[in-house]
């Protein structure tokens, strides 16, 4: 299995590789003010991806930092649960006293 991970992971990297090395050239990317910055096609469908990446990825952070938080709690309140309970400590018998021995 982990052969055909790595495979896949290979085969990724390699059309990642032969699409930016066909597409090379320059991109004009009008910014504010009358300003244009010449860019190579490449590192913008990059930086986009990363850019695009970046709200999903803080939300999945976020939500697993979350459940942990909750796991957490749920196995601190089984545990607490599971534990057995202190034995009372039996008041001492008198000696010399009525018990129920002598009784009768």
């Amino acid at each position: 299995m982990q052969f055909l991970k790595t495979l896949c992971w290979v085969v990724i990297a390699v059309v990642a590789v032969v699409f930016a090395m066909r597409n090379w050239t320059m991109v004009p990317v009008s910014l504010w003010g009358g300003l244009e910055l010449d860019v190579k096609l490449p590192v913008l469908l990059l930086l986009a991806f990363l850019l695009g990446l970046l709200p999903t990825f803080v939300l999945h952070r976020a939500t697993r930092w979350s459940l942990r938080r909750r796991l957490e709690s749920a196995e601190r309140s089984a545990a607490e649960l599971r534990a057995p309970e202190p034995v009372p400590a039996q008041a001492p018998v008198a000696l010399g006293g009525r018990g129920p021995a002598d009784v009768g």
